[in-house]
């Protein structure tokens, strides 16, 4: 007997199935224009599953994204946190996993550790999805390749920019280059840097991965200008890495060095005045709200995913 599908990570799928979720998502975007939100999709394709979401961390998109996915898709969600659960007051994470196998049909689950989510799955009998870690955050990345590809651009040979701090939201990027063939310039100032391992896996599948500390050279010629926040949740509000950040900042002037028609994504919340200018993030350039948007119709296609309904 085979075990559930999680979808821990972009390579628990692969390419052909990420390609087949951006495929999925789209066809069920197209037919809900001018839906309601909250009605189900015509074939309500999860009708009676229930998704248990578990949020060590606090969120926006992915909370809202997931409920509103298992609702179109015909099913409803659970929201559960450490402050009003017995994983506030020392129960295991085996135990939860075992626990809710039995009275859900999925885990979704936003923490911390990568190791409490590897430990969810190796316990869990019911799919486990990885809403965020510290280590990656893969659902914010199958939403980042549909906005890309609803732009027009075609993932094969795509130059993307990575501007910033090598965070998690990189190391996914860097997972997917490897998986759909794109290439992806870093820049981030030294002792910035991603996870050597997602960068020689990212290699590994093909893509050309550039290290830089100078913003101008990953900027140059790109397709795709992305970033995210400097200071990520739970860190401290460190001045030495604001300075450090600085010169990273995606402005009028770095988008300039990108092809014209390049696109700009972050995956918010966003300060802009930092990361980002104001006049990129308002520009007709940005595709930030489309991005934030796509999560819904992401996540139901890694939903259906796990269900074994998107091959």
């Amino acid at each position: 007997m085979t075990g559930p599908r999680h979808f821990l990570s972009l390579s628990d799928a692969g390419g052909d199935a990420i390609a087949a979720m951006i495929n999925d998502a789209q066809v069920r975007k197209r037919a809900r224009v001018a839906w309601p939100k909250g009605k189900p999709d015509a074939d309500a394709a999860l009708a009676g599953r229930v998704l248990a979401m578990i949020f060590e961390k606090s969120s926006t998109r992915t909370r809202v994204s997931f409920d509103i996915a298992i609702r179109q898709l015909g099913g409803s969600a659970l929201i559960l946190d450490s402050g009003t659960t017995q994983l506030g007051r020392g129960e295991s994470i085996a135990d939860t996993a075992r626990v809710l196998s039995r009275m859900c049909d999925a885990i979704m689950i936003r923490t911390d550790s990568h190791d409490k989510l590897e430990e969810m799955a190796r316990h869990a009998t019911v799919p486990v999805i990885n809403g965020l870690t510290d280590r990656s955050h893969p659902c914010q990345i199958v939403a980042d390749l549909l906005t890309i590809v609803e732009k027009g651009k075609t993932l094969p040979g795509l130059e993307l920019a990575w501007l910033g701090d090598g965070n998690n939201v990189l190391h996914s990027i860097l997972e997917a280059a490897g998986l759909m063939k794109f290439n992806v310039r870093v820049g981030t100032p030294a002792g910035y840097e991603p996870d050597p391992e997602f960068v020689a896996r990212a290699r590994a599948g093909g893509a050309k991965v550039t290290l830089t500390h100078d913003p101008v050279e990953a900027a140059s010629e790109a397709d795709v200008l992305v970033t995210d926040t400097w200071v990520s949740m739970g860190q401290q509000h460190a001045r030495e890495k604001l300075a450090a950040m600085a010169p990273f900042q995606v402005n009028d002037q770095l988008m300039g060095k990108a092809k014209p028609g390049a696109r700009f994504l972050h995956c918010l919340p966003a300060h802009v005045g930092e990361e980002v200018s104001e006049s990129v993030f308002e520009s007709e350039q940005s595709d930030v709200f489309d991005e934030a948007e796509n999560r819904i119709h992401a996540q139901k296609s890694v939903l259906l995913w796990c269900f074994g309904l998107v091959a």
